[in-house]
C-alpha cells in the first residue's frame, strides 16, 4: 500500500461479520451490523509527548483489534474499504 498514516493514526480493514446467526438463519446484508473487529493494515510512527519525544504505538500491522462501533473515518484506498482511526479508538488486540 502506498499510504502511510501520520502520528498515532492506524489503518484498519474490517473483518466480515457472520453470514448466519447461531440458530442457522442467514442474515441479509441490510440487517447486518458493521463488524467491530478488524485487521491493522498500517500504523503511523507514533505521537509526540509533552517533551517532544516520539512514543511508539502498541499495535502493529497484522494485529486483529476491536474498536468502537462509530470509530474511525471510512475511506476507499486501492479499491478496499478501510478505516483510519487514532490508536486511542482501539479497545484491544484479539488473540
Amino acid at each position: 500500500m502506498k499510504f502511510r498514516p501520520l502520528h498515532d493514526r492506524v489503518v484498519v480493514k474490517r473483518l466480515e461479520g457472520e453470514e448466519k446467526s447461531k440458530g442457522g438463519i442467514i442474515i441479509p446484508d441490510s440487517a447486518k451490523e458493521k463488524p467491530q473487529e478488524g485487521e491493522v493494515v498500517a500504523v503511523g510512527p507514533g505521537a509526540r509527548n509533552e517533551t517532544g519525544k516520539l512514543v511508539a504505538l502498541d499495535v502493529k500491522a497484522g494485529d486483529r483489534v476491536l474498536f468502537g462501533k462509530w470509530s474511525g473515518t471510512e475511506v476507499k484506498l486501492n479499491g478496499q474499504d478501510l478505516l483510519i482511526m487514532k490508536e486511542s479508538d482501539i479497545m484491544g488486540i484479539v488473540g
